[in-house]
């Protein structure tokens, strides 16, 4: 079975093609075929002034059909596209979508914050370590931030606080909003022990590609504030040249850092996993939960 998954987020949109099968122990197997990934960035143009510009739309548009070719290319059985933050907070979002699935046939849904945090634990990734433990998820995007709290293998707690790199590269986050998600935070998490956190998003994924860590080593906050500080020395164009990071990666990846860093110091947490998934996984995870239900 070929499954596809869309994440249409404020700073890229994503297709990730999977081929489910079956294990020796019956449970089933997920193997990439295929990931792609446009930076859209339709959060400068929705953060800005409300809505999606001509432009971009066609450009989303030549993303969709372009991913469509690719299915079909594949022969994917069963597919799925969600759309983030930029897409919840534009305007014209609805015509927009009404386009797309009239010139491609893909259906977007537009899922709210706490939706999103519900699908990245799709990809159950905590399931793996100490079920006695206490494992807080942060999903950094361009447009917002999600929060899932789990305490000895039960959600405690999720949220998604609309603080973002996009947001804060085009400086909209105010010191209220981090106020917001501090006090949230201390409020929401009891820690009796130690808070290990699991990051996803491309900017964390980043980070671990050049920490040159193993695969499931964490790395400490003392890793993100030195990257925090190396990054703040050099301008974009330095960052692309001596790491090899894309334009729309190396203007962000420090307001991630930011974001990380805070999330992980109020939440007394010195350790981060970045078992490098994101939305478009936890998608493929629910949508053949949906197929063979």
């Amino acid at each position: 079975m070929r499954l596809a998954a869309i994440d249409i987020g404020s700073n890229a949109a994503r297709l990730l093609i999977s081929e489910v099968l079956m294990g020796d122990d019956g449970e089933p197997v997920f193997s990439k075929l295929n990931l792609c990934r446009v930076p859209l960035r339709l959060g400068v143009d929705v953060f800005s002034i409300g809505e999606i510009s001509k432009p971009r739309i066609g450009m989303v548009l030549q993303t969709m059909k372009a991913y469509k070719h690719l299915m079909n290319a594949y022969g994917v059985d069963y597919m799925i596209a969600c759309a983030t933050s930029a897409m919840r907070d534009a305007k014209n979002a609805p015509d927009l979508i009404r386009k797309i699935k009239m010139e491609t046939g893909i259906e977007i849904q537009v899922i709210s914050g706490s939706d999103e945090a519900a699908f990245i634990y799709e990809s159950h990734i905590a399931e793996h370590m100490d079920k006695n433990g206490q494992f807080l998820y942060i999903d950094v995007g361009g447009g917002s931030t999600e929060l899932t709290y789990f305490n000895k293998g039960k959600m405690a707690f999720k949220q998604s606080f609309n603080i973002g790199t996009i947001r804060l590269l085009k400086e909209q986050i105010t010191d209220a909003d981090w106020e917001v998600m501090k006090d949230t935070v201390k409020k929401q998490l009891k820690p009796n022990g130690k808070i290990i956190t699991i990051g996803s998003g491309g900017n964390i994924n980043k980070i671990f590609s050049l920490s040159k860590l193993k695969d499931g080593k964490p790395l400490s906050l003392n890793h993100l504030r030195e990257y925090y500080r190396e990054f703040s020395n050099f301008t974009v164009h330095q960052m692309q040249l001596r790491y090899g990071m894309r334009e729309d990666r190396a203007d962000v990846i420090v307001h991630a850092l930011r974001i990380y860093i805070n999330v992980m110091r109020w939440a007394e947490s010195e350790v981060i996993y970045v078992p490098k998934i994101g939305l478009a996984d936890g998608l493929i995870q629910h949508l053949y939960a949906e197929v063979i239900s």
